[in-house]
């Protein structure tokens, strides 16, 4: 019988990750073992390139008057 629930551990040391996965491998469960990263990395790209462009000027600046309209608000 397979059930919905996800587990998820935050190990904090080598020892726990090495203990962890084999539990999940001695009881033979389904497991996979990912990197925190706090971004997705196609996000970063895109923050670093308007950055960028920001920087050489390839901006456009709306007055405050104007940004409602701008907005379609």
């Amino acid at each position: 019988m397979k059930t919905q629930e996800i587990f998820i551990a935050h190990p904090q040391t080598t020892e726990q990750v090495n203990a962890l996965t084999a539990f999940m491998k001695a009881l033979k469960i389904k497991f996979e073992i990912t990197k925190d990263e706090s971004y997705n990395p196609e996000f970063v790209e895109k923050l670093l390139e308007s950055q960028k462009q920001a920087r050489a000027g390839k901006v456009i600046r709306i007055k405050k008057e104007d940004l409602k309209e701008t907005l379609g608000l």
